[in-house]
């Protein structure tokens, strides 16, 4: 028996689940609705099979999972909808952008005990998989702190262009999009986070999203986590996470190419496989199944992906949160 699945929200995210879950023998698409009816159509095409159901509600009752990649501000509805239910639900992060909101929801589904967990794209796989191991093990040494940083030319980038909300201060920008699954992957490794400081800059006048972030956050045992983002320029896209130890330190690039350093250059950990992250997606749908199985799994709690959502807005407003 696969896991039956509807998938709200057919932009480029819910577009790229629906075609790898199409392919990954535990899971099948039996519904999907997006309010927009050429996105339903695109992504019909994809997957012939799947059918578009007349609205969201209709598309939960048609499925054991529901995948949420619609935009923030309407997944709690459909999130405790399904929920209510007695459906798995798999969200995509951000898990929200006001945070009372999120602490309720993340309240009201541990209250109803359905399977749940948030599509942070690193949690299942082997850069963080490893390094995890690794500072466990004591291979890194001492855990010294990270260095997160992002750079664009545009915002959004080129395929990121039809999800126009991205470009809006109220819920896109490359902190909740981009550094939020830097800052999760630094929480697995240094555990939990508290911001020191940080500024984010927007263009004056205007409801655009923030060209600049900057911020410091500190661990428990006093490792710093510093953040460094920006927007503009002729650049190549620039994506990095540095976990420092005081034996070896490892970078991950582009979320997914994992090197390390003894003090020398980084060295790849791995060699490059062709498509980086069809093997990633692999590995959260594996550990997808897990999770509706009742199972151990490595993917992103509500619990902390509500961290991360704390953590981010407090950076974008400058101000940390209670």
């Amino acid at each position: 028996m696969t896991i039956s699945t509807a998938i709200i929200g057919l932009g480029i995210m819910g577009r790229r689940m629906l075609e790898h879950m199409n392919l990954h023998p535990d899971f099948t698409v039996t519904a999907i609705w997006d309010p927009d009816h050429s996105a339903c159509e695109a992504a019909q095409a994809i997957v012939p099979g799947a059918q578009i159901a007349a609205d969201a509600a209709a598309a939960i009752a048609a499925a054991d999972l529901v995948y949420l990649a619609c935009p923030p501000v309407p997944r709690k509805a459909y999130a405790l909808a399904a929920a209510r239910l007695g459906k798995a639900v798999f969200l995509e992060k951000p898990l929200g952008v006001d945070i009372a909101e999120s602490r309720d929801l993340v309240a009201q589904i541990t209250a109803l005990g359905v399977p749940a967990a948030v599509n942070f794209t690193q949690a299942a796989g082997a850069a963080l998989t490893d390094v995890a191991a690794s500072a466990q093990s004591g291979e890194l040494g001492d855990l010294m702190g990270a260095d997160i940083v992002v750079t664009y030319a545009n915002w959004p980038r080129a395929w990121q262009q039809s999800a126009d909300w991205l470009r809006f201060a109220a819920e896109g920008g490359m902190t909740r999009e981009v550094v939020s699954h830097f800052l999760f992957f630094s929480e697995r490794i240094l555990g939990p986070l508290q911001l020191v400081w940080a500024r984010a800059d927007t263009p004056p006048n205007s409801d655009l999203c923030e060209t600049h972030v900057a911020a410091r956050l500190v661990a428990e045992n006093g490792a710093v986590v510093t953040i460094m983002g920006s927007v503009g320029g002729a650049q190549p896209d620039r994506q990095e996470l540095t976990i420092k130890g005081s034996k070896t330190s490892r970078r991950i690039a582009d979320f997914y190419r994992d090197a390390k350093s003894n003090g020398g250059d980084f060295a790849p950990v791995s060699a490059d496989v062709s498509d980086p992250r069809a093997v990633s997606l692999k590995a959260q749908l594996d550990d997808l199944a897990l999770l509706v199985a009742g199972k151990p799994n490595r993917l992103a709690t509500l619990d902390e992906a509500l961290r991360v959502q704390i953590l981010v807005e407090s950076i974008l407003s400058g101000k940390n949160a209670a």
